[in-house]
């Protein structure tokens, strides 16, 4: 294999796909990314064997072939070269070693056998869409923040992305919950996706596949089977294993007849919540709410470290009601809000909490607290 290749073309694509390989790992070859020249392309690709990324991109091919390398040790040589230079990678079989040159500066990085790359097969892809990218971003912005990181619940360790109707018009929903905050948010029903059954996307490909949508302007390519789930932007394909679970019915856990009703202006009582729970205790972040009418109080009560309380003026003209939430999640939901009015659905101080935006007349996205002792 020789060829050369533009410095910041590399640099760009070798950051997408090697961010997918774990730092640490037990198998070395995992450690490296897959360079394969032909045509006129330098095609990479990385893998941790439940994700796969590859990556296309224009290259001076002098010598069709293929090898690996060290990912993270690539990665950081190209980012230090100097922008605009030219990098040229000779694969030299005898030693089983990639030379790379920049100008002055030569590199020599031990290979591993490109036959040797575990390579991720898809299989039949039953269901084809198109998202155009703010819908992908706001399926996931919406909805991460709550995926669970606790093992056992692996079916929880994602989001649930799956068709539904919603006022009578399809959707495609993306739900995601740790069994202490619930977020749901829908979108249009993309054509194609009609048919496609529910599927839970893994924690890791969610941040990818957001990470990856920042650059991207046309709608991105979406297939799916009962177990995998490809991703197509432009020049890079991002594969990725189904978490193979069953995940909850999560409309049980929605509350449909909260009668309390609270409205507050979002980023007021966001930094109130954020400026009161200073005192709370690291551990429980516990706050407390007492609504009355046309009034609400924010306090924590901590014997170590002291306690705090605010008043902000809301729109409130149920029963006098107190109740706990952890200001973490709390604050975690308004992020969301996105400084709009703040919509809470109570029932009472023991039971879950329904948390929209009121400026969303669709109802496009909702979020369900549960609350604490305090």
């Amino acid at each position: 294999m020789k060829a050369t290749i533009e410095r910041s073309a590399f640099l760009k694509s070798l950051g997408h796909v090697q961010s997918v390989v774990e730092r640490r790992n037990t198998i070395p070859i995992l450690s490296n990314v897959l360079l394969r020249a032909s045509g006129s392309r330098l095609n990479m690709t990385a893998t941790d064997l439940d994700i796969e990324i590859v990556e296309g991109v224009e290259a001076t091919i002098l010598q069709e072939g293929s090898t690996t390398v060290p990912a993270q040790t690539l990665y950081d040589i190209v980012r230090k070269l100097p922008e605009g230079s030219q990098v040229e990678l000779v694969y030299e079989s005898d030693e089983s070693r990639l030379a790379l040159s920049a100008g002055r500066a030569h590199f020599w990085l031990p290979c591993l056998p490109a036959d040797d790359f575990p390579a991720m097969t898809a299989g039949e892809m039953a269901q084809h869409f198109s998202l155009p990218v703010a819908d992908i971003i706001k399926l996931i912005d919406h909805t991460k923040f709550a995926i669970s990181t606790e093992e056992t619940r692996y079916y929880l360790n994602g989001i649930y992305l799956h068709p539904e109707e919603s006022g009578g018009k399809p959707v495609l929903r993306s739900v995601a919950t740790d069994g202490h905050r619930l977020a749901r948010v829908q979108t249009a029903l993309p054509a194609g996706a009609e048919t496609m059954p529910g599927i839970i996307v893994p924690r890791k490909t969610v941040l990818e596949v957001r990470r990856l949508v920042e650059d991207q302007e046309k709608p991105v390519q979406i297939s799916v089977s009962e177990s995998k789930i490809r991703f197509e932007f432009g020049d890079m394909t991002l594969t990725s294993k189904l978490i193979d679970g069953t995940f909850p019915d999560y409309s049980r856990v929605i509350p449909t007849d909260n009668d309390k009703i609270l409205f507050v202006e979002g980023h007021d009582f966001a930094r109130a919540v954020d400026r009161v729970a200073t005192i709370s205790t690291e551990k429980s972040r516990a706050i407390k709410l007492v609504l009355d009418a046309g009034r609400l109080t924010l306090a924590v009560n901590n014997p170590e470290t002291g306690s705090a309380s605010e008043e902000l003026s809301s729109d409130y003209a149920a029963e006098p009601l107190e109740i706990g939430f952890n200001s973490k999640y709390l604050l975690d939901v308004l992020a969301q809000i996105d400084g709009g009015t703040a919509k809470f659905e109570f029932a009472d101080a023991g039971s879950p909490t329904v948390i929209s935006n009121a400026d969303d007349q669709e109802q496009q996205a909702l979020y369900v607290l549960m609350p604490m002792r305090v």
